[in-house]
């Protein structure tokens, strides 16, 4: 594939400046890279197929350009890291460990400056490429700097569970829950229909409503 025609597919998915670091790396080791509606369980997907001599990663392709580009990164680090230790697959190579976070903070490194990220949302990046986690979503305070550059200002009206007060009462897809406790990225959920417990990422946006017992002013 031509440069020109490559670099189409991402213009305006990624900040300016970032734009031929993206090329660069898919250039050193090709891969195809499909863009694919929102999902709500993950933001991007590396996939190793020992039957395909070309891999392939997709993301969602409604990320703004901050969110994008980490999350191209973060999976061009699970291709190099697969296609690196192809013997080791199933044999001690875990998806996001010890290999995969030396070589996202290897790809990211070129990437962490004021050309490329606000500072409001590079400080916290910074922080969060010191240890990398399986997700973005699992860094409360970095989502909530990436979140304010979404396309979706309604977001926006919405709270962070990670925010709500314990024995909070919210609204997630149309079912009430309780907030429990926080236990470490996620937080103990009740049901309050069913009874039942249930571990929602602190960074879930719910929507907050009255409890039983709660008196409006």
């Amino acid at each position: 594939m031509k440069k020109e025609k490559w670099l189409e597919q991402l213009k305006g998915k990624v900040p300016e400046n970032a734009l031929s670091y993206c090329f660069s790396l898919w250039e050193e080791e090709p891969f195809v890279i499909e863009l694919t509606k929102s999902r709500r369980s993950k933001l991007g997907d590396f996939r190793y197929r020992r039957d395909k001599s070309i891999q392939k990663i997709t993301i969602n392709h409604d990320l703004n350009q901050y969110q994008f580009l980490i999350t191209y990164i973060h999976e061009v680090a699970h291709h190099r890291v697969f296609s690196q230790h192809k013997e080791r697959i199933g044999k001690g190579i875990m998806p996001h460990g010890i290999e995969w976070k030396r070589s996202f903070k290897w790809l990211m490194a070129p990437v962490l400056h004021e050309r490329v990220f606000p500072k409001d949302v590079l400080i916290p990046l910074k922080l969060h490429m010191s240890n990398p986690k399986a997700s973005t979503g699992a860094d409360l305070f970095l989502m909530k700097e990436l979140r304010k550059y979404d396309k979706d200002a309604v977001k926006f009206e919405q709270p962070f569970l990670g925010d709500l007060p314990q024995h909070a009462h919210f609204e997630l897809r149309e079912r009430v829950f309780k907030k429990i406790r926080t236990q470490r990225s996620r937080v103990l959920c009740q049901e309050i229909s069913t009874g039942r417990n249930y571990l929602i990422s602190n960074n879930a946006l719910v929507k907050q409503v009255d409890g039983p017992g709660d008196v409006p002013f």
